[in-house]
């Protein structure tokens, strides 16, 4: 693996499961020689398909406040200095995908707010297994912080409770 390329990619969206998925990177990262590129993703409702809402600077204020207090849970103020992070504007699935083109990692958490009790995967976590270049990891975590997780090889092949 390349040692200046190797990332691993980790989508926020503030839930306990994914300040998981941040701490989880951090611990992965040395065994991947990799860094951590942390991900929130932002996007305009869909009540404001086709114009630009007037407070639209809100929404990307909002997801960024996110993202800081994401990692200020994960890590306090030690920070992994081989962390970087970015705010991206689009739909969060094809966004996490899309960042994870060339990762050698995409972890992401579950955040199971979804109406469907005892389902496995939510939506955005469902789109990076099923479409990601690369192997992803599902965290899973419930009131008891009790985390499980998912894989997903590189090949395909079916995910699986490690």
């Amino acid at each position: 693996m390349d040692n200046t390329e190797a990332k691993i990619v980790v989508g926020v969206d503030g839930s306990d499961s994914s300040v998981q998925a941040l701490r989880l990177a951090a611990r992965l990262a040395p065994a991947l020689d990799a860094r951590i590129h942390a991900v929130a993703c932002w996007n305009f409702p869909q009540i404001y398909a086709g114009y630009v809402p007037p407070d639209s600077d809100a929404f990307e204020a909002a997801a960024a406040k996110t993202l800081a207090e994401a990692l200020g849970k994960a890590f306090g103020p030690d920070a992994p200095a081989n962390l970087s992070q970015e705010l991206v504007r689009g739909p969060a699935p094809a966004k996490l995908v899309e960042a994870g083109a060339d990762a050698a990692l995409l972890v992401v958490g579950r955040r199971g707010q979804g109406g469907i009790m005892g389902m496995h995967l939510g939506s955005v976590s469902s789109a990076c297994v099923s479409h990601a270049a690369c192997p992803v990891l599902v965290v899973h975590s419930d009131g008891s912080h009790r985390t499980h997780h998912l894989w997903k090889g590189s090949k395909g092949e079916d995910a699986a409770k490690l």
